[in-house]
């Protein structure tokens, strides 16, 4: 199959397709499109981001649902408000010709009476983040009953963010007879019990193999210290004069320090984290499409759903905490056809964890050395001399102005002028760069950790680890789970064997303790103790509280209307929670691990 014509679609969603610039179908969209519209099979669909998912599942659904119909027939969840606008976006492009499709979206942040207004209305689709679409099914605002299609988009990272409580809901407002479309780019075990749980014998298909990294993205590595490592990252912006990236930070304080850090030295730089408004964000991300804004420094979260295909660069300033997440980071370049190049920042005792991501994308990372004041230098040089041979000259508009120039040049060689005109415009680059240090020797940093410290924040010991099943959602969780403050940001985060490290802003350094010792919570059946750390690693000397649990446990259910902020979703859905964000499975044998209702579904016939 070689168009969208030969899927099977009709005119009007191929005129659609035609006046958006599509002219032929993914390797995802030509496998998921024939099949969900020929099937009414549950469907596991894997690829790469930035392969053409949204289309994939929206376009056979515009071909196969009711027009004439304002019933609800297909409810769209995606993670965050970002990625659910811009699925609902695409599909009223997508519908632009079938005048009597409504698609509604619907996420946190927004008003809900509008939202409200627009479901009674009647809409045919329904795209919504889970928190917000949870909070419309309790109202009664949306009705579920009547849904065809159930499609999960980016299921992996709404169970690593918490959502599984809101998929359960959902579940249980739709009928048995939908079909359920499940579409993600890598996949987990958590995918498999999503797929377990929500689907009954599915087809799968996939774009490329499972869980790889996109042929067209490549991976490097540089080698740093922390305290050379915004160094780093502005040499590497300088080396590539077109740059167009996004940098990943893990936290919101990270990323603002850094954006603020590239603005004040001059870059095209503007940072994207959940403290800023819908309105802020919007106009953020207006200005980085129109390449306003060069560089972008985002969290993980708030980076989700960029549909931006030219970015020429992807910049791990740290590493994810879940390097998984990694997969996600990368596919944000190397779309739509087009290369890329992502780049991890890393101290000596991180390199562990680039050969761990290697394993799971089945890509090699080559380590690049941190680019010498010279290269740079040459390097912008070429650039600005290849703009000047490439610049078209406007003959007619500065006709009039020539006799006095070359007037004025007159007594000035070739050689004279070019090198006048190149002192003009690099001046300030040769001067910053003049004598600039290696920085790819790292002896001089060789007393200090890898990871560094945070002056803002604090770091503590806990006894519990990864023989614990600790992993970092569900250290996130446990730290939630204390009340501490509702604005508290969590750092680095580090899990051993027997015992773990995390950060806290220093702020709320005695309330941490203070939480801990009057809860005394309990993981997997131990009483935690926590402590002030002087060092970064096991062996050095802890100073601080010591708390354990003689009886009582942790993981209380609270409200799903009160909010918390460590690493908390970035979606502003008021019932999401980072304390649920490990996606657990209850044992097998529990009642609560029964499907909901909607699960062993009756077969429906297509109309």
């Amino acid at each position: 199959m070689s168009t969208f014509l030969d899927l099977g679609l009709k005119e009007p969603i191929n005129r659609a397709l035609t006046d958006l610039g599509y002219e032929k179908p993914t390797v995802i969209q030509e496998k998921a499109i024939p099949q969900i519209i020929s099937s009414l099979d549950d469907l596991k669909a894997f690829a790469q981001t930035g392969t053409g998912k949204t289309a994939a599942f929206s376009l056979p659904i515009l071909q196969l649902l009711d027009e004439g119909s304002k019933n609800t027939q297909a409810i769209i969840l995606s993670p965050t408000r970002e990625l659910a606008v811009q699925i609902g976006n695409n599909i009223k492009e997508f519908s632009k010709y079938m005048p009597n499709i409504k698609v509604v979206t619907v996420y946190g942040g927004a008003n809900i009476e509008e939202q409200i207004r627009g479901l009674k209305k009647g809409a045919q689709i329904v795209v919504g983040t889970p928190g917000r679409t949870v909070d419309l099914i309790n109202r009664r605002a949306l009705k579920l009953g009547n849904i065809e299609w159930l499609i999960l988009d980016e299921a992996d990272e709404m169970l690593n963010m918490g959502f599984k409580d809101e998929l359960d809901k959902v579940l249980e407002a739709t009928p048995e007879t939908k079909q359920t479309l499940l579409f993600s780019a890598t996949f987990p075990k958590e995918v498999e019990a999503i797929a377990k749980n929500y689907m009954t014998r599915p087809v799968e298909i996939t774009s490329g193999q499972k869980n790889t990294g996109s042929d067209d993205v490549s991976h490097e590595y540089y080698l740093v210290s922390e305290r050379t490592r915004y160094q780093a990252l502005k040499r590497i912006a300088d080396l590539n004069p077109d740059i167009y990236a996004i940098i990943f930070c893990r936290t919101r304080r990270e990323t603002q320090e850094v954006a603020d850090n590239l603005i004040k030295d001059g870059y095209n730089a503007d940072a994207l984290h959940g403290e800023l408004s819908q309105a802020q964000r919007d106009s953020v991300m207006g200005k980085f499409r129109k390449k306003t804004v060069q560089i972008l420094v985002a969290t993980d979260v708030a980076a989700r759903g960029l549909d931006v295909n030219s970015l020429t660069h992807v910049i791990n300033h740290k590493l994810p905490d879940q390097i998984e997440n990694y997969t996600h980071r990368s596919g944000r370049t190397g779309r739509a056809g087009k290369t890329g190049i992502s780049i991890v920042l890393i101290s000596n005792k991180e390199k562990g964890r680039v050969g761990a991501i290697e394993r799971i994308i089945k890509k090699k990372f080559v380590q690049s050395k941190v680019p010498s004041g010279k290269e740079i230098c040459q390097n912008q040089l070429m650039h600005l001399i290849d703009k000047v041979n490439n610049i078209e000259v406007n003959q007619s508009e500065i006709e009039n102005f020539l006799p006095s120039i070359y007037k004025k040049l007159e007594g000035l060689s070739r050689e004279e002028l070019i090198q006048k005109f190149v002192s003009l415009e690099f001046n300030s680059f040769l001067s910053y760069y003049e004598n600039a240090q290696d920085l790819n020797d790292l002896s001089k940093d060789s007393g200090r950790n890898g990871r560094g410290s945070n002056e803002n924040m604090t770091r503590f010991f806990i006894n519990i680890g990864r023989k614990d099943s600790l992993n970092p959602a569900k250290l996130i969780g446990l730290i939630n789970d204390q009340n501490i403050t509702n604005n508290i940001e969590i750092g680095a985060i580090d899990i051993l064997d027997t015992f773990s490290f995390f950060e806290i802003d220093k702020k709320f350094q005695e309330q941490t303790l203070s939480s801990f010792a009057e809860n005394q919570p309990e993981f997997s059946g131990r009483g935690v103790n926590i402590e002030i750390t002087k060092k970064e690693r096991g062996g050095g000397r802890r100073g601080g509280k010591s708390f354990g649990k003689k009886d009582g446990g942790f993981g209380r259910r609270r409200n799903s209307e009160k909010s918390f902020s460590g690493r908390r979703s970035e979606t502003n859905d008021r019932s999401r929670r980072s304390s649920r964000a490990n996606g657990d499975r209850p044992d097998r044998n529990s009642s609560s691990n029964r499907k909901p209702s909607g699960f062993g579904r009756k077969r429906r016939e297509r109309k």
